[in-house]
């Protein structure tokens, strides 16, 4: 099976839970995560405080290279809304229809960007002002190739459909397996 490349936009506040969770659960099933700071600096700390070293800086990262875009929630999701060349990614991504991850507030990214438009996908529920189409009863909504999530809580099950949509339903199994879930 080949690796498959996700990349990981961070920025301060982001939730720890929805950041840790799907990396690991990722790497598990052998994909290459990258995690990018959108700062200058490599170190960012979580909504909990919480201190990751990225892998790289958003800035040194080629979209062209990453077959999935994962975006975690918390309060940083409104840095990366601000984030042009998230936008930017976030558009070809879905115009050329790879892979792309949200859970929690991380959605209003992809809508900012239009990547919503005639989507099913859900949210936190404090998001309800900006996405009063969210489907908040689903815990995670899988529309083509566009994940949501909606929050911290359902982490685990997010992760799995990620592999699910990376992978295929074999390594979905087996990685669930591993840790149980």
């Amino acid at each position: 099976m080949p690796i498959k490349a996700v990349l990981v936009p961070v920025a301060d506040g982001f939730e720890e839970i929805e950041t840790f969770t799907p990396v690991d659960i990722l790497r598990r099933a052998g994909a290459k995560v990258v995690t990018a700071a959108l700062g200058n600096e490599l170190l960012v700390t979580g909504r909990s405080g919480i201190t990751l070293q990225a892998d790289k800086r958003f800035d040194d990262c080629n979209a062209s290279d990453f077959d999935m875009l994962l975006i975690p929630g918390g309060p940083g999701v409104n840095e990366l809304r601000a984030e042009q060349r998230l936008g930017t990614i976030v558009r070809y991504f879905a115009a050329a229809s790879r892979l792309m991850g949200a859970i929690c507030a991380a959605p209003l990214v992809l809508h900012d960007s239009g990547a919503l438009i005639r989507r099913r996908y859900t949210a936190h529920f404090c998001t309800k002002s900006e996405l009063p189409d969210a489907l908040y009863d689903e815990p995670v909504v899988r529309d083509g190739n566009i994940i949501t999530a909606r929050g911290a809580g359902v982490a685990v099950a997010f992760s799995i459909e990620l592999i699910r949509a990376l992978y295929d339903d074999a390594k979905a199994e087996e990685v669930a397996q591993s840790i149980m879930a």
